[in-house]
């Protein structure tokens, strides 16, 4: 059974047993009831819909941020791992060092000006990209070093090389949008709702009350946009950058 379908079920039912509840108190009301002498449920109704549609936004909106955080430090892991395989490469011979250099920069290259662009359209890493880092892992794995010298800087570099492409592994995930489905839709009613209570407690037509109507539906809006452009965290306005790798080797970007 889909997620939607249960959904429906359980939103449906929510409504039925509600609707049931009234329908029965109000057949047992006696005739003489007066129902100005209870509490106004529509006031209390739109308090509770306006601060549980509050929370969701709240949590909503520090998921994606939370998400595009991540994203950004798995830059900065991958970045700065790869920075350390250029630097500790320094011990080998000359020929192996500027293998694993040359290696290193082709990959970090292209992922400044090809992979970044592909997750932004396509929301996943390039099969390119993938291959370029594993040349990398070969340059450093296949070399057997000739000294005790070597051999002490042999083990970190292939652990640093094992971090880039964990952190690699991490970027791709967070390439898509990481907001469900179904979040959205509750997201997009619960807006409906809240905005459309307005009408519901009677708005006059003065300008103040237009003023704050208008405001609040912007902010609502605005709160919405700022979700869906928190989203996909490569993919839109304010997304993660390459900026840790243009940092790391200014000389790939001079």
């Amino acid at each position: 059974m889909s997620e939607w379908l249960v959904l429906t079920i359980a939103m449906a039912a929510a409504c039925a047993v509600v609707l049931t509840i009234v329908v029965i108190n109000h057949r047992r009301l006696p005739e003489d009831d007066d129902p100005s002498e209870t509490p106004d449920v529509i006031e209390y109704m739109t308090m509770m819909i306006g601060v549980v549609y509050a929370i969701v936004l709240g949590l909503a909106i520090a998921g994606v941020w939370e998400a595009r955080s991540a994203a950004q430090e798995t830059v900065r892991q991958e970045a700065q791992a790869l920075h350390e395989v250029s630097a500790r490469a320094q011990v080998y011979p000359t020929v192996v060092r500027d293998r694993i250099r040359g290696d290193v920069d082709t990959y970090v290259r292209y992922v400044v000006d090809e992979e970044f662009p592909h997750m932004t359209e396509h929301g996943e890493l390039s099969e390119e990209g993938t291959q370029l880092l594993e040349k990398v892992r070969r340059s450093v794995t296949d070399y057997q070093p000739a000294n005790d010298f070597e051999g002490q800087a042999y083990q970190p570099l292939v652990d640093q090389v094992a971090v880039a492409d964990d952190a690699r592994g991490a970027r791709g995930q967070s390439a898509g949008a990481t907001m469900p489905g179904v979040v959205w839709f509750g997201l997009i009613i619960g807006a409906l709702v809240t905005v459309g209570l307005i009408f519901t407690l009677q708005i006059r037509r003065t300008g103040r009350e237009v003023l704050l109507a208008g405001l609040f539906s912007a902010l609502i809006a605005f709160l919405l946009f700022l979700i869906w452009d928190f989203d996909a965290p490569f993919g839109r306005g304010i997304a993660a950058t390459a900026a840790p790798f243009t940092d790391l080797f200014p000389q790939l970007t001079g």
